[in-house]
């Protein structure tokens, strides 16, 4: 079963269709279900499709390589090839006679072997545009690499038609990979494994919540056990600073000075290359209150894999611990009651936040909105300061949301206490939205909204 990444395989699709030749970028970190996509896209095709995953070898070994799969798909004997260029070449002036798919899948690995191998496909792009009908497709894990594509320095700037960078799924298009799991699960484990597919499929509908995360993550030679520190010495060569810049933001520290104080980061520009980078891997995520976003003092830094801030939270620090422990005590001991009483209720909001984008996307908001994230109020005449996680601003003003994860309905007095807190630091709001895992025992009003688990993962989300 492939799921999801609609938007994507429609992007791809009208691509493949058109009649002139096309060239895509498709990139994004690892595991994120770029080479799924690209083959899902090929199998819904009825072209001629050539799949090539590029290997970190001599450029005559990639000739070989992908001179056999030609040969495979045209159906003639293996032909021979004196270089890269040549056989690129004749893929070109193939599909000046029928329409050809070509997907060179790790692209960087193929182009440190093949020098100037950007300069051949731009000069092969421009030769044949007005008479080929190759459809391009250059796909890439090593995103600051992919992106340099791009840019004004490259030959291929100018080139490229469509550009995908494949993002983590949300909560919704991540539940589709356990659909049978209740709803309060879903939220459990899109709070362990977040929006990767490749975490996701791992996932195992015949256990417990608890029996996957001790499987996959939390025991002894799990199969996720090193993902995240693997992924990080694969992009990071100083991986001890980004060890120490994770652990501090796994313990709550968001704003810049926290962080550099709290950890054992040397400097000051060196934390803020880590943390750019961390960034640009998909891996932190930087947030300013959408009420005032140019104040770099209000910006926090916080952990946006899922993955990655359970492991920090639970396993990295806990690692020797769990070594010699049973699995059941150690998840017990280290992670259940902080995993049910804070973590998940804290990833829930983040779940809020992405279903009242999805809904703004379909156009089931009552009012679009065109700003959503925290807002920060100071109060100097008492004294008082802080923030609220899930706000949008629309036409009309601010909505404020709480995202609650109780096992109780919501009641009147709980909605009321919400409510005061806010008109108590006298902030601008029209009405007040609550998001309740376990629904509301109380009446909505004009000035309140209510939203439940059920909407949350309702059919309706689709789009």
């Amino acid at each position: 079963m492939f799921y999801g990444r609609e938007k994507q395989r429609k992007q791809i699709h009208t691509m493949l269709h058109s009649e002139s030749q096309m060239v895509s970028l498709v990139y994004g970190r690892r595991r994120i279900g770029k080479s799924e996509l690209i083959k899902q896209c090929l199998r819904e095709s009825d072209l001629t499709g050539i799949y090539y995953e590029c290997k970190q070898t001599s450029e005559l070994n990639n000739v070989e390589s992908l001179a056999e799969i030609v040969s495979e798909v045209f159906g003639f004997p293996k032909p021979a090839f004196s270089g890269m260029e040549e056989l690129l070449k004749f893929l070109f002036e193939k599909s000046a006679e029928k329409k050809i798919i070509l997907v060179l899948d790790e692209y960087p690995y193929i182009r440190e072997s093949v020098r100037g191998l950007d300069s051949i496909l731009q000069s092969l792009i421009d030769r044949y545009r007005d008479r080929a009908g190759i459809k391009l497709i250059l796909c890439g894990s090593y995103v600051d690499t992919m992106r340099a594509l791009l840019g004004k320095q490259n030959p291929l700037y100018g080139r490229v038609d469509v550009t995908i960078e494949l993002k983590p799924m949300d909560y919704y298009e991540s539940a589709l990979f356990y659909s049978s799991f209740s709803d309060e699960d879903k939220v459990r484990l899109y709070s362990v494994f977040g929006g990767v597919p490749y975490y996701n499929r791992l996932i195992d509908a015949s256990e417990t919540v608890r029996e996957n995360i001790i499987g996959l993550i939390a025991s002894p030679g799990a199969r996720l056990e090193n993902e995240v520190s693997m992924y990080l010495n694969s992009e990071i060569s100083k991986i001890t600073n980004a060890n120490e810049v994770f652990e501090t933001l796994a313990k709550g520290y968001s704003k810049y000075k926290d962080i550099l104080d709290q950890s054992h980061v040397s400097s000051g520009p060196t934390l803020v290359d880590v943390l750019d980078k961390l960034i640009r891997m998909d891996l932190v995520k930087k947030e300013s209150p959408i009420n005032d976003e140019n104040n770099r003092k209000k910006a926090g830094y916080f952990i946006s894999d899922n993955l990655s801030l359970f492991y920090y939270k639970y396993i990295f620090r806990n690692i020797s611990r769990m070594g010699i422990m049973n699995p059941d005590v150690f998840y017990d001991k280290y992670i259940h009651e902080d995993f049910e009483s804070r973590h998940v209720p804290h990833v829930f909001e983040e779940i809020g936040k992405q279903y009242l984008i999805r809904m703004n996307l379909v156009g089931r908001i009552e009012e679009p909105f065109y700003k959503i994230g925290k807002y920060y109020y100071d109060d100097p005449v008492c004294r008082k300061n802080g923030e609220f996680d899930i706000v949008t601003q629309d036409d009309r003003g601010y909505i404020f949301y709480e995202a609650k994860f109780r096992r109780e309905p919501l009641t009147h007095s709980m909605i009321a206490e919400e409510i005061e807190q806010v008109r108590a630091a006298k902030l601008s709001c029209y009405k007040y939205g609550f998001i309740s895992r376990s629904g509301f025992d109380a009446e909505m009003t004009d000035d309140t909204i209510f939203i439940d688990l059920g909407e949350i993962y309702g059919s309706q989300m689709t789009f």
